[in-house]
């Protein structure tokens, strides 16, 4: 079947959808998912859609879509039926299919063809059922249904009561209704400024009428404003505004007609910590906070309101500094209480809150940390720390889950243990210690580099896998309750940035770090198929050294000796595989125990024995290129072991790169299969111990390509 396609016209269609107050953190999603229906009913229609722009507000979202057509395009299906000539009962099959009678029938080339014309719809009809799908379909994450009609379950649902649309295809109305509301062109301006009707012409003038009635419908628009106004406010009072961008979108989230305001706090509430302060201010009154010209917080907010005050805004910044003059002063009083009590006395309560009914409770994990922080310190693992500081640490990082501050601010843990200790007399590595273990808890975190620090975040980390691992709670799929893949990241971190040499896991863990380390290693360029050429070697388990071995691989294959050795390799591999010669056969050297002493099947192991003796005592004078690599093999080998054995893995790989050119020969002139048994034994052994020479550097078999 053929169809082909009339031209059309376009106009612009503007929806505009009217509710009570959308939450600020829902609205993002609401344009997506709002663009996405309207794609999605065009598209089912026929309806071309090129650009569209949807914007939110607290009170509507609106979207625009610019050159819709003014009709779906008329269609011309042709259907190909039978020549002419053709018996009877297939002409009437195909009439019958058709529906057509045989005078309808157009013939071409002594074909005859069904041609039949659909009309296009009109856009604006496929508009006026698109919108109430789009309402009834609109996925809120959390909706309601209102009015008197709500006590049936097949009322509409929206996330506030719908209270009006505006659907303008042109300059014409889109007749429709969704959830009791009917389309039409008025919509209503600023709460306060504007509450009156405003008629919408078209979309073209939309947006200025709206601004025009203090409402700014382009959210970036808002957000834009309200990071170059709160700049000036604080700029005006020789202040630097503390940036937040969470904040800015949030902000314009919640108004229509952003009002930037400086206001003051009392001084005396600077006595708690700053971090606490810009908590109080972002979480529950979604402030800004300033800092002065020293860089330490100031007794200033900016608050944004969403009305022009006829007084400046004089009361509204009286109102939120009384708001939040009764938030801080409930936080210098959980400051002031928490510091009567010490951690040591604060830490003595974790025995009541159970970490896990598996692994007991708080304490216990605490005293586990400390044993593993101290055990780091000793051990050398980790340089430059104090190991009773860095057990005392350990036994006090935790303490803080009981105090009133961490109890109303959460987000705080460690960070008020740390200002906690500081506030008793402890060491500033302790304190430090306690404040930043939970470090680094996402990408772009900062990554502990203090030696106590890292004692103490690396060992929490640690006992966090390993204890879970133990009890047989590992992450599946997509769920990971207790956030392992988030510790195994952040100790891979710790590791790599202040190199520390150990074995950091073993078994099943091993291999969670190796998934680990390939995502974590993604972002930084390395290719996860040399990370597995590196692990399968096995028994690797000091995560410098294997990144190191890593990246001086990723350079190697990325040269074209490397490049050909890989293609050599994956020749001989597959030569070897074809005959039967399993990983691990290679030619033993003078004074080498029997390499083939623990092989179970003594067939097996005889055949092995007779390779190795074939190659050691040539029957036959070796070919030319085969000489080359015998010597090239010789020399290399141990070249390149001796250098994995030092961590040169560069001089490894030098090492390798030196029997690119013997590969190649042998291969072009030489037959590994001859019909001589005793050239063929040897030159596959020749082949196993090329491979075997690869394989002390990296398991090329691993790598893609």
């Amino acid at each position: 079947m053929t169809r082909f396609l009339s031209e059309i016209s376009a106009s612009d269609f503007l929806l505009e959808l009217r509710s009570e107050e959308i939450p600020a953190r829902m609205q993002a999603g609401a344009r997506a998912d709002l663009e996405k229906l309207f794609r999605r009913e065009m598209d089912a229609a026929g309806v071309a859609v090129g650009e569209v722009t949807v914007w939110s507000t607290p009170r509507r979202l609106a979207l625009i879509a610019r050159d819709l057509p003014e009709a779906t395009a008329a269609v011309s299906e042709e259907v190909k039926g039978p020549r002419v000539g053709a018996p009877p009962q297939a002409l009437e099959g195909f009439l019958r299919k058709t529906g057509l009678t045989e005078d309808q029938l157009t013939e071409r080339d002594g074909v005859l063809f069904a041609i039949s014309e659909k009309p296009g719809r009109a856009t604006s009809e496929v508009l006026a059922e698109a919108i109430p799908a789009i309402v009834r379909a609109f996925p809120w994450p959390k909706s309601q249904r209102w009015g008197a009609a709500s006590i049936s379950t097949e009322s509409t649902r929206w996330v506030r009561p719908l209270s009006g649309i505006v659907a303008i295809f042109g300059e014409d109305l889109v007749a429709c209704e969704a959830g009791g509301i009917a389309s039409g062109y008025a919509t209503k301006g600023h709460r306060f400024h504007a509450p009156g009707d405003i008629t919408i012409g078209s979309a073209a003038d939309y947006q200025e009428k709206l601004r025009a009635c203090h409402v700014l419908v382009d959210h970036e628009e808002r957000q834009g404003l309200i990071r170059e106004m709160a700049r000036a406010r604080a700029l005006e009072a020789g202040l630097t505004l503390v940036e937040d961008e969470g904040l800015v979108i949030e902000n314009a989230g919640l108004t229509e007609w952003p009002v930037p305001l400086l206001g003051r706090f009392d001084e005396e509430y600077l006595e708690v910590p700053p971090e606490v302060i810009q908590l109080t201010a972002r979480t529950n009154q979604k402030y800004f906070v300033c800092e002065d010209a020293a860089g330490k917080l100031a007794n200033a907010f900016v608050c944004t309101a969403n009305i022009e005050a006829t007084d400046g805004g004089a009361g509204i910044v009286a109102g939120n500094r009384k708001v939040l003059a009764a938030r801080l002063s409930d936080a210098r009083f959980f400051w002031q209480q928490d510091r009567k009590t010490t951690l040591a006395e604060q830490a003595k309560k974790l025995s009541r809150i159970t970490f896990h009914e598996k692994l007991g409770t708080v304490a216990d994990k605490v005293e586990r940390v400390a044993k593993l922080a101290r055990w780091l310190v000793e051990e050398g693992i980790v340089k430059g720390a104090a190991a009773d500081q860095a057990e005392l640490a350990a036994r006090l990082c935790k303490a803080d889950l009981v105090t009133e501050m961490v109890g109303e601010f959460p987000e705080l843990q460690g960070l008020m243990g740390g200002y906690y200790a500081r506030a008793e007399g402890l060491p500033d590595a302790v304190a430090d210690a306690i404040a930043d273990h939970y470090k680094p808890v996402g990408q772009g975190d900062d990554v502990p580099t203090a030696p106590v620090t890292v004692a103490v975040a690396l060992a929490d980390k640690l006992d966090t896998i390993r204890s879970f691992f133990a009890i047989d709670e590992k992450p599946t799929g997509s769920k990971d309750p207790f956030a392992l893949r988030r510790a195994a990241l952040g100790i891979i971190q710790i590791i790599t940035t202040n190199g520390l040499r150990f074995g950091v896991a073993e078994g099943d863990v091993l291999s969670f770090f190796a998934d680990r380390l390939k995502v974590q290693q993604k972002e930084a360029g390395v290719r996860h198929d040399l990370i597995d050429a590196v692990f399968a070697l096995g028994g690797e388990d000091d995560l410098v050294r294997l990144l190191a071995r890593v990246h001086a691989l990723q350079a190697f294959v990325g040269t074209e000796d490397g490049k050909n050795l890989l293609a050599g390799y994956k020749r001989a591999a597959n030569i070897l595989k074809k005959e039967g010669v399993e990983t691990g056969t290679r030619i033993p050297r003078d004074g080498e125990e029997d390499p083939f002493a623990n092989v179970d099947d003594p067939d097996v192991a005889y055949a092995m024995r007779e390779r190795v003796a074939a190659h050691k005592a040539l029957s036959y004078t070796p070919d030319p290129a085969e000489k080359v690599l015998i010597d090239a093999l010789d020399a290399a080998g141990p070249r390149a072991a001796a250098a994995v054995e030092a961590e040169d893995f560069a001089g490894a790989m030098a090492a390798l790169a030196s029997l690119r050119a013997p590969i190649d020969a042998f291969f072009d002139q030489v037959t590994v299969n001859d019909a001589d048994p005793a050239k063929r034994s040897a030159r596959l052994g020749l082949l196993s111990q090329f491979r075997e020479a690869v394989h002390g550097v990296a398991d090329f078999s691993r790598i893609e390509g």
